[in-house]
């Protein structure tokens, strides 16, 4: 059985597609005011602001009552012809991000049966990242009431010559429009019949192990496994085979675009004396040919090579925060951005260490050599890159 194939989406069926489409949820965090801007420009209008919770408001609204509000408006819009249906497609998808660079994806659904998030798991389809099992029961509390899914999940493949997902282009239009607060253009063609069969067999006959590798979205993912598990138990055989549960709705991303961009996540450490940190990082790291680390305390820094793989080097360095921490006292944190991280280093008197960029190329190797990466080892893209809520479909 293939494990990315059509789906039934779900379309606005004549919204205005700059409100309705809203960036995903875990991003700006730490800015209520973007959340702010968000809501002023929806207003009243349908939008996908209205379906998820923004988790800049986590602890400052009452979630139970967010999360009735976003059911009640679920069934409000598929009860009063909000959507239209585009049955049985893919969706080809190219984003024109801020920086200019166009990101082509495919939205279809990846049968869940092929994805695994432990580590040591021989599934096709895989965590990139340490899974935090506590983040899980609130979101499947979230997934199991909910009546639509719409998301901001994004996975690789492993296309060198990246020819599979241009393939689809130059189906019939479905969307084309700017995107909310700075977020960029988007468009989206139809892929169905015969393109969508060719498209198919084009991805079930990628070679390798891990066929597909989260890139985005993967706490989401992670719940929407254990909504199946909790579901299948109580199914025959039959039911199991196309029950809505056992699919996700996802965006597939070649890792060999050139608009697919990773950064690194540095660590800082403020509220904390910063003096021998330098002298601490140069005893407990070890020195080697490739991967380097910047080491920052206060005014000064230190750069050395440590021959780590990216995923030794994130646990060895988040290991010697905890410990440094612990002894010495301070706040960890993790911070994008170089300059941004050495400015709060030397404002805050500080420590900290820039870590290094993933190299694409590494990304599908490490992780089934050495499983998922630590949890904060890169990022992909800046926030505004990230995906938006576009495309939903009936649970």
């Amino acid at each position: 059985m293939s494990l990315f194939t059509p789906a039934d989406i779900l379309l606005p069926a004549s919204a205005d597609m700059t409100k309705w489409s809203c960036i995903a949820c875990d991003q700006f965090t730490s800015e209520p005011e973007y959340w702010q801007e968000a809501e002023r420009i929806v207003g009243t209008a349908p939008s996908t602001l209205r379906l998820m919770l923004p988790e800049a408001w986590l602890g400052l609204r009452d979630s139970a009552a967010e999360t009735r509000a976003i059911y009640a408006a679920m069934t409000d819009y598929v009860n009063n012809d909000v959507f239209r249906l585009v049955p049985e497609s893919y969706v080809y998808v190219e984003r024109t991000l801020p920086s200019g660079a166009v990101r082509r994806g495919l939205v279809g659904k990846l049968d869940l049966e092929g994805y695994d998030w432990a580590e040591g798991t021989a599934t096709p389809v895989r965590a990139t990242e340490g899974t935090v099992e506590s983040r899980l029961p609130a979101r499947v509390e979230v997934r199991r009431g909910a009546i639509l899914e719409m998301p901001h999940i994004m996975v690789f493949i492993n296309d060198a010559g990246n020819t599979i997902i241009p393939s689809a282009a130059g189906g019939e239009e479905l969307y084309d429009f700017e995107l909310m607060l700075g977020g960029g253009h988007i468009r989206g063609s139809r892929v169905t019949g015969e393109a969508a069969r060719e498209l198919t067999a084009r991805l079930d006959a990628m070679q390798g192990e891990i066929k597909y590798a989260m890139g985005d979205g993967n706490h989401s993912l992670a719940a929407a496994k254990l909504c199946w598990e909790q579901i299948k138990p109580k199914l025959s055989e039959e039911q199991r085979q196309t029950h809505p549960a056992r699919f996700a709705l996802a965006e597939l991303v070649n890792i060999h675009d050139e608009a697919v961009t990773f950064e690194p996540i540095h660590r800082v450490i403020t509220g904390t004396r910063a003096r021998g940190f330098i002298e601490e990082a140069a005893a407990t790291l070890p020195r080697g040919k490739g991967q380097a680390v910047t080491v920052l305390a206060g005014e000064r820094e230190l750069s050395f090579e440590t021959g780590l793989p990216l995923g030794k080097l994130v646990t060895l360095v988040d290991e010697m925060i905890k410990e440094w921490t612990s002894e010495r006292g301070g706040d960890p944190d993790y911070i994008h951005g170089d300059e941004e991280a050495r400015a709060i280093v030397k404002r805050t008197s500080g420590a900290g260490v820039l870590l290094p960029r993933l190299e694409k190329s590494a990304l599908f190797e490490d992780v089934q050599k050495l499983g998922p990466y630590p949890k904060k080892s890169f990022s992909i893209g800046r926030a505004r890159d990230k995906r938006y809520y576009l495309e939903c479909r009936i649970l």
